[in-house]
């Protein structure tokens, strides 16, 4: 079921047509809210609060509320790993060609 478009949505288009090249920085941004939400809902679920989560990742509480920002990008894939396994989760990394590279062949 497709959701119907909301003010944010048609305003997004719109700043889309004025200027295409913000479309690589509202991936970008849309990525770093994915990262946090999923972050923040696990340690939810995992019934910790972010001092906790610190405890165990063995950094401070600050760094954990930072990384639960979305507007928080500097995360290391070595931080991210740590996160990730005190939440007895598994990171995934993805890599989706967004166009073809034709092979070239000398």
């Amino acid at each position: 079921m497709k959701r119907k478009k909301d003010d944010l949505d048609r305003l997004t288009e719109k700043l889309l047509k004025k200027d295409p090249s913000l479309k690589e920085e509202f991936e970008r941004a849309g990525q770093a809210w994915d990262i946090a939400f999923q972050i923040y809902d696990l340690r939810k679920k995992a019934g910790l609060t972010q001092a906790q989560l610190a405890r165990l990742v063995g950094t401070k509480q600050s760094n954990i509320a930072r990384i639960e920002s979305a507007d928080y990008t500097g995360y290391t894939f070595k931080t991210l790993e740590k996160v990730t396994k005190a939440l007895k989760s598994k990171l995934e990394i993805k890599i989706v060609p967004t166009t073809y590279i034709r092979s070239v062949q000398a």
